[in-house]
């Protein structure tokens, strides 16, 4: 299995691939630049955009907006090519931290981690219908990819300072997760485990921070294959297209391509002959009058 090189952007740090299932179109970001880019393949053709401060994840809103998480705890709506709405100005304990990879749950919520800092380590926070935000999980070295089982009874989280990807008990009713255990460790030797994403017969596709390579895991943690890129740093990966049949794959290091291969901070694409599913979207309720 060969990845297509589909836009060949040199990201310092793309991530967050997310497909939108009503324009038919790829978005993902590249962090530190604060861009925001959107592929249509139709067209083939890629839209850049400006965010003004980066930003680390995303979902799709109930209203074919993208929910952004940014710098400083920020949480903003963005439709169109601009923003059109504000969630959260700040969140005073983030100030000098930034969201990075987000999750919404079939009821709305999302899941949103943050970076550690020197000061302390991150967290996992859930952000509720109501617009309340709440850490449910602390002492996190790097928060990054999530995913649903689909049976919706346990949330994956990768932790990649920890080199782990673990499992948790997860209650649709109430959005609590709980009974953490480890579903996968990955050796120094294989780079670190990033974005995450789950397809429709459960398998888990992981991307290798450092590792040139995804991988994909059965429900059980076994390795069932593992895809090269000519790129070092391989971030988060997101299945689209018509039938889900497509697996988009972003990178980083591109900045510096002579160390992170040539290939480093592009988009990917795949038919890994599995299909993916929908991401759940968030829904918020309107802001007081």
């Amino acid at each position: 299995m060969q990845p297509e090189l589909v836009a060949d952007y040199p990201c310092r740090t793309g991530e967050n691939p997310l497909w939108h299932p009503t324009e038919q179109c790829l978005y993902w970001t590249d962090i530190p630049a604060a861009r925001l880019y959107r592929y249509d393949p139709a067209a083939g053709r890629t839209r850049e955009f400006d965010t003004g401060a980066p930003v680390g994840g995303f979902t799709l809103h109930s209203d074919g907006a993208l929910l952004l998480f940014m710098a400083r705890g920020a949480v903003r709506l963005w439709q169109d090519g601009r923003f059109s709405g504000t969630v959260i100005e700040d969140l005073p304990e983030e100030r000098d931290n930034r969201f990075n990879d987000v999750i919404a749950d079939p009821e709305g919520r999302v899941f949103c981690g943050v970076m550690s800092t020197r000061e302390r380590p991150g967290r996992l926070y859930r952000l509720d219908p109501d617009r309340s935000i709440r850490a449910v999980l602390e002492n996190v070295g790097t928060s990054n990819g999530l995913g649903f089982t689909p049976d919706l009874r346990n949330l994956y989280f990768t932790d990649t300072r920890r080199r782990d990807i673990s499992i948790f008990d997860y209650d649709r009713a109430t959005g609590a997760i709980s009974n953490r255990r480890v579903f996968v460790r990955v050796s120094d030797a294989e780079g670190g485990p990033d974005g995450l994403t789950v397809d429709a017969e459960g398998g888990v596709w992981s991307a290798q921070w450092d590792g040139y390579c995804i991988v994909r895991y059965s429900p059980q943690g076994r390795e069932l294959m593992r895809v090269r890129f000519p790129a070092r740093k391989v971030t988060s990966l997101a299945f689209g297209g018509p039938d889900f049949g497509e697996l988009y794959v972003t990178t980083a290091g591109g900045d510096n391509r002579s160390e992170n291969g040539p290939g480093a901070g592009a988009l990917f694409r795949l038919r890994p002959g599995v299909r993916g599913r929908p991401e759940f979207a968030s829904r918020l309720a309107a802001p007081p009058a």
